[in-house]
């Protein structure tokens, strides 16, 4: 049996995706092999936020698995819409790596060191609200591109290959905020000139992490002892699961698309899980910042955590501050 791995053709998700497919293979003993999808957001120009989110990476790679053109698909799990596919399930979420956001800038300078009216890149409405709130005295520029893309616009980063150059698109910024894990994965963390910590910068809802799916009779939580089913549940990692959990509730109940300015990163300490979520205007004039824990260590009560810091969002207004429709 070949297991067929679904993919987008970006240098990014060929890597995750290829590290994937080596783990299963290792773990499975199976052949297997990517398939390559192309979706509505490799094809589409424009802000993230005009396609309808970062979901627009992920349709046609369920599409695919619906009709058996592939197996498995792997996917950034905050692309992931909080709502559930029918027939589809997420079969493993794989160890977690640097959740944060960084800053990739000319001359190797600090958020605080860019000068006034620097311009800083980001196709993220959640890194461009908490940009402004740190740093009002910015231009902050919607960008869309792949990695290499993003970090060719900054001139003098480490790596930037001349031959990736887009004609009026490059070296035009003074930095770009990219995510650590896809520079970890793409091996180019020598560009980060700041790493920034959570309380500048709250991630994405399941940042770092890796979202394994597969049609639901082949999920090992379905029951199923195939040899699929029982290596997908060995690369999943519980505390990931957790994590990833209680940050998508937050979501779900803010009625939050992928692309809201919402934050949010919980994490086990001890017999603890620990969330804390951020809701900001996209001009960074309003920011609500809420955190609670909880010792419910399963989906459910990470789920109910994700639920009440929502709310306690909701009750400082952050409805109002950055027009959900959560009510």
């Amino acid at each position: 049996m070949t297991v067929r791995i679904g993919t987008r053709a970006s240098k990014l998700a060929l890597t995750q995706t290829q590290q994937t497919a080596d783990k299963l293979a290792a773990v499975g003993g199976f052949p297997v092999e990517l398939v390559h999808i192309k979706t509505e957001g490799d094809v589409k120009t424009g802000s993230l936020s005009q396609m309808g989110g970062t979901g627009v990476f992920v349709a046609a790679l369920r599409d695919a698995l619906l009709a058996d053109t592939c197996d498995v698909a792997v996917h950034s799990l905050k692309d992931l819409p909080t709502g559930s596919a029918l027939g589809l399930s997420i079969a493993a979420t794989p160890q977690r790596v640097d959740v944060r956001d960084v800053l990739c800038a000319r001359d190797g300078m600090t958020l605080a060191e860019l000068p006034a009216g620097a311009k800083v890149g980001t196709g993220s409405p959640r890194r461009a609200a908490q940009l402004r709130a740190a740093r009002p005295d910015i231009e902050v520029l919607d960008i869309r591109g792949n990695v290499d893309t993003r970090l060719g616009r900054v001139p003098g980063l480490p790596g930037n290959a001349t031959d990736e150059v887009v004609p009026g698109k490059s070296c035009d910024l003074d930095a770009v905020v990219l995510a650590a894990a896809g520079l970890e994965r793409i091996d180019r963390r020598d560009t980060v000139s700041e790493y920034f910590g959570t309380d500048v910068m709250l991630p994405a809802p399941g940042q770092g992490a890796l979202a394994i799916e597969c049609r639901t009779e082949d999920a090992p939580a379905q029951g199923s002892n195939g040899v699929l089913a029982q290596a997908l549940a060995a690369l999943n990692d519980d505390d990931t699961r957790l994590a990833v959990t209680a940050e998508r509730a937050v979501l779900a109940r803010l009625e939050a698309g992928c692309a809201a300015p919402v934050g949010a990163y919980a994490f086990r300490k001890g017999s603890m899980l620990h969330l804390e979520a951020v809701v900001c205007a996209v001009d960074g004039t309003k920011t609500v910042r809420e955190k609670k824990a909880t010792d419910g260590l399963t989906e459910v009560g990470a789920t109910l955590l994700g639920i009440e810091v929502a709310e306690l969002l909701l009750a400082a207004g952050a409805a109002e501050i950055a027009d959900l429709a959560a009510s």
